[in-house]
């Protein structure tokens, strides 16, 4: 079996390409420039991804397509078409590639698609469900769900099979934005307003996400499915802070500001998101891979935190 892997160059790209290459398997990495070649991987230059890539030279003898390439998320994004240009990416450039790997014969398609296809938060203690009706809020979140609804009909009409899995944040060694700078604060020991936070959210060490992802390269009962992920022990804002200061050991500086005081200032602002991120609910309900595919994540929060801080406090990245 051999499997190409698009976006290799990427947060997740590269843990899973080092997990698969510790597995022996045979594996191709798609990236847009070979100037950064992936280690010990053969690596093939695809350009710009969109509705005309030629993915010809990264497809011969493919038998498992990992699809993780696209337009990430951004706060703010200020694109003159964001959606446009979302779904050049995620939708015209997905589908391409679908259609493309059908022509020579691709058995499975795994498309990293995005919590945010369900929606931008739940009620405490309901989580989202593989089944729930789509409800995305943003761009992004549309343009993952519309490749989702495409890749369904190609399924539909070929042989090829095609598996969705809908991450919500991932963290790990190498990890960008907005956790790094939490974890970087957290380290320094700045004191924080989110001492009295009660509200519940999911994420999925990048690990664990991994183990799922290999999980569905070849299990029958994974075929045109969907599936949820997280490390399985959701956390509230105050008690990741509390965590993400034990696994840098430091102590946490949290001042217990209440909750209402925080969503009044951020709306002044005109930061409402990042309230919702800080103060709001998003849990995931990984149950169907768990019976389904007889996974679980191997990863516990404490040790993916742990993994991440010494990345955040010795400045390693992954592989």
């Amino acid at each position: 079996m051999k499997i190409l892997v698009t976006g290799a160059n990427g947060f997740v790209g590269k843990w899973l390409c080092e997990a698969l290459v510790q597995q022996g398997c045979s594996l191709r990495a798609g990236v847009r420039s070979t100037n950064s070649p992936i280690e010990a991987v053969e690596t093939v230059a695809v350009g710009t991804i969109d509705g005309q890539t030629d993915w010809s030279n990264a497809l011969n003898q493919i038998d498992v397509v990992i699809h993780l390439a696209a337009r990430v998320h951004v706060m703010n994004d200020d694109a003159v078409d964001s959606l446009g240009e979302y779904r050049k990416v995620n939708v015209e450039g997905t589908l391409n590639l679908a259609k493309q790997a059908v022509a020579y014969g691709v058995k499975r398609f795994i498309f990293l698609s995005s919590i945010k296809v369900n929606g931008e938060c739940t009620e405490l203690g309901k989580p989202f469900k593989e089944d729930d009706i789509p409800n995305p809020q943003d761009n992004y979140g549309l343009s993952k769900y519309e490749a989702e609804e495409g890749l369904s009909l190609i399924a539909l009409k070929t042989a090829m099979d095609v598996v969705v899995i809908r991450p919500p944040l991932i963290y790990g060694p190498g990890v960008k934005a907005n956790f790094a700078n939490m974890m970087k604060v957290v380290q320094r020991g700045i004191p924080l307003p989110f001492g009295a936070i009660y509200n519940k959210r999911s994420m999925v060490y990048v690990g664990n996400l991994v183990s799922l992802i290999l999980r569905c390269i070849d299990h029958p009962a994974a075929a045109n499915q969907v599936f949820l992920v997280s490390d399985g022990c959701d956390v509230s804002t105050t008690e990741l802070l509390r965590a993400c200061a034990a696994a840098l050991c430091v102590k946490a500086r949290l001042l217990p500001m209440p909750q209402s005081w925080i969503e009044s200032g951020a709306s002044l602002l005109g930061k409402q998101a990042i309230a919702q991120r800080l103060c709001g609910s998003l849990q995931v309900d990984i149950t169907k891979a768990k019976q389904q595919l007889d996974w679980s994540p191997p990863f516990q929060l404490s040790e993916g935190l742990k993994i991440t801080a010494l990345g955040v406090s010795s400045g390693l990245n992954p592989k």
